[in-house]
């Protein structure tokens, strides 16, 4: 550590992950990030169900992309629930833990004695999350919630695809990630208050909840109108220019969300009479000639290719992005300089790298890891738990636990895997 560094905030926070596939691992990986030690609690011989979802996969031992994309930075415990001492050590793991995660179906915590009456009485300070598609008093309660499931009934679907085409999914599990990040956000603030004041708390967090809750403007207008508001495809229903043009030879985002914006696309277009035209001079009166005014631009913009006008807007300061393909969004932020991709050393993939978390913690080491085997801490972990050895032993050879056997040691790598 340099003089400059200091600890990560939430260095000492222990977390017992009981979650699995995307909203509830996210949220613990912010975590881990930001330094918690996350213990990852898996089913012998299946893991997390993201183990499974792939091709593609990384290596050639097979390892799910979709699994290592949310999981660094964990420890993996795999125990079999249905055996009393792997019960009893999930169960001890809880008590000794500042939070718990999970999203079990209704009513599976409480009757393996991991829900939160049975927790907190014996850690009256844990903060215990629970994560689920429609909340604990949606109706019916054991209502199963995936993503699409939920793009579709929050109107996330309905407002995203083309004016005059079907209802669309966004090409990302979006209300996961929401869930996620609202899972997480709920957990420092309840930790917080812990801290304080050495009571913990409880968290819900939906599925449901986090998509109405995202669609921030698209539901308050729906409530001030009282009608399903418009899709609009690459458009924006309340702002004009915000939208997708063609050049000629790819496509370009230009955001003018504002009376000054609007007046230096136009002279960086050099298209006075857009600008002086009164039917545009607010953008009320855009949105009224909506269909004209992009005619025209797009008219302008079709005569040259992307990076002209990419290389022009951003020197008059007009926000313009070109559209990309996800490996060339990655690449081009990394040459940039947003230092977004890291490259760890996996047990059995070799060298991976991985995409950084959305903040930054200006001054603390960020820690990175790889995602772990299925079961790579098992022993580490019950032995933590002062499980005699004998005991531990005894669980893996009869399956109740499973200890992931390691490859010959290599090198470590760790950094930025390109200059």
């Amino acid at each position: 550590m340099t003089e400059t560094d200091s600890p990560l905030p939430l260095a000492g926070v222990r977390i017992a992950d009981l979650s699995r596939v995307l909203a509830g691992p996210y949220a613990t990986m912010l975590l881990a990030d930001m330094g918690a030690e996350v213990v990852k609690v898996e089913q012998p011989g299946r893991g997390d169900d993201t183990r499974a979802w792939g091709p593609p996969w990384a290596g050639s031992s097979g390892e799910a992309a979709y699994f290592l994309s949310v999981n660094r930075n964990k420890r993996s415990l795999a125990v079999d629930l249905k055996d009393p001492d792997g019960l009893a050590a999930v169960q001890e793991l809880c008590a000794r833990s500042d939070v718990v995660v999970q999203n079990f179906r209704p009513g599976v915590a409480e009757r393996l004695g991991l829900g939160y009456p049975a927790v907190s009485a014996r850690n009256p300070a844990v903060v215990y999350c629970s994560v689920s598609g429609f909340g604990p008093e949606h109706e019916p309660p054991t209502r199963p919630g995936f993503d699409i499931v939920v793009q579709a009934e929050s109107g996330l679907m309905a407002s995203t695809g083309p004016a005059e085409g079907p209802a669309s999914k966004v090409g990302v599990a979006v209300t996961d990630v929401l869930t996620g990040l609202n899972a997480a956000v709920g957990i420092l603030g309840a930790l917080m208050r812990a801290r304080a004041t050495g009571q913990g708390g409880q968290v819900d967090v939906s599925l449901i909840n986090s998509s109405l809750s995202g669609l921030v403007n698209l539901t308050q207008q729906a409530l001030v109108t009282g009608t399903e508001p418009a899709r609009a495809g690459n458009a924006h229903t309340t702002i004009v220019p915000y939208q997708a043009f063609p050049t000629s030879d790819g496509e370009i985002v230009v955001a003018a969300g504002n009376d000054g914006l609007y007046q230096r696309l136009c002279r960086a277009l050099e298209r006075p009479d857009l600008a002086e035209d009164p039917r545009y001079a607010t953008n009320p009166g855009r949105v009224a000639h909506r269909e004209e005014l992009v005619g025209e631009i797009g008219a302008t913009l079709r005569t040259r290719p992307a990076e002209h006008w990419l290389a022009l807007l951003v020197e008059a300061g007009v926000p313009v992005g070109r559209v990309r393909g996800v490996l060339d969004a990655l690449r081009s932020s990394d040459a940039a300089g947003d230092d977004v991709l890291r490259t760890v050393e996996h047990p059995t993939a070799g060298l991976i790298e991985q995409v950084r978390a959305g903040f930054r913690l200006k001054g603390s080491p960020a820690p990175m890891t790889a995602p772990p085997l299925l079961g790579q801490h098992s022993r580490e972990v019950l032995t933590e738990l002062d499980l005699a050895p004998d005991m531990i032993e005894a669980m893996v050879g009869r399956g109740a636990a499973q200890q992931a056997d390691l490859p010959p040691h290599r090198p470590k790598h760790e950094g930025k895997h390109r200059p």
